[in-house]
Order: C-alpha cells, then sequence, then structure tokens
C-alpha cells in the first residue's frame, strides 16, 4: 500500500514539473517567433503545438527519473 502512495506522490510531482517546463517552453517559443519575425499565427500556434510536443516527449523521462531518486531518497532518511 505505502508503494502505491509513493509511486502515486512521484507520479504527481512529476506532472507538475514537466508540465511547468513544457509551459515555459511553449510560451518563450511563442514570444520569441512574436518580437523576432514576422511569422504567421498558423505557423506559430503549429511551433507552439510541435514544442509542447517534443518537449514533453524529452523532459518526461528525465524528470520521473529525477522525481523518482529524489522522493525515494528522502524516503529512506
Amino acid at each position: 500500500m505505502e508503494t502505491e502512495n509513493l509511486d502515486k506522490e512521484i507520479a504527481r510531482k512529476s506532472a507538475i514539473v514537466y508540465l511547468a517546463i513544457t509551459a515555459i517552453m511553449a510560451l518563450l517559443f511563442f514570444a520569441v517567433t512574436g518580437l523576432m519575425g514576422t511569422y504567421p499565427m498558423v505557423a506559430r500556434i503549429g511551433g507552439v503545438m510541435w514544442i509542447s510536443l517534443l518537449t514533453l516527449i524529452v523532459s518526461m523521462p528525465l524528470v520521473i527519473t529525477y522525481m523518482k531518486k529524489k522522493v525515494k531518497g528522502t524516503k529512506r532518511n
């Protein structure tokens, strides 16, 4: 039972972190394309979606692994 609670805590904390990273990257991309060029809105929105997808793919395993080590390390002490 404790393992399930620990896994839920890891999943919840990980999701918060990697979704925040994704949102920040998407907003940053949107802002930079607005400031640096005259890109059409369709291209900017498509780019935001593409950046969001790629950021999720890259950040999910990294953040989950980091959170597992962090949470399990603090639970042992």
